[in-house]
């Protein structure tokens, strides 16, 4: 069993930046695949971002490459994500998710690859 808990969420204005976290219980969060995922009102939860188990490899949308980045530290059983240039379009509230399956490249997009999900954080952009 593994508990997410995000935070760090806000208000933000345009062109800002702000880091969110997610703070993972237990001693197994290495083994983890680790993404974040964000939902707007009337809109159907969508991928942000997702990093490997080991950090090797990260996997981002098309809408934020460029602009996020998600590290983890696994002596801190957390994972991050660092927002830059954020538009009104990011608002949403976002939500950090495990999985723990062998993982083909496809599978990070999917929000049915992941075992367990945090309870969400809320990031505002305004204009």
């Amino acid at each position: 069993q593994v508990q997410l808990v995000e935070s760090g969420g806000g208000l933000v204005q345009a062109g800002g930046s702000l880091t969110v976290s997610c703070a993972a219980s237990g001693r197994t969060f290495s083994t983890y695949n680790m993404g974040w995922f964000r939902q707007a009102p009337g809109k159907e939860r969508e991928f942000v971002s997702a990093i490997t188990w080991s950090g090797s490899s990260t996997y981002y949308s098309d809408s934020v490459k460029g602009r996020f980045t998600i590290p983890r530290d696994n002596a801190k059983n957390t994972v991050y994500l660092q927002m830059n240039s954020l538009k009104p379009e990011d608002t949403a509230v976002y939500y950090c998710a495990a999985g723990r399956l062998p993982f083909y490249d496809a599978d990070y997009f999917r929000p049915g690859s992941y075992t367990y999900w945090g309870q969400g954080t809320q990031v505002t952009v305004s204009s």
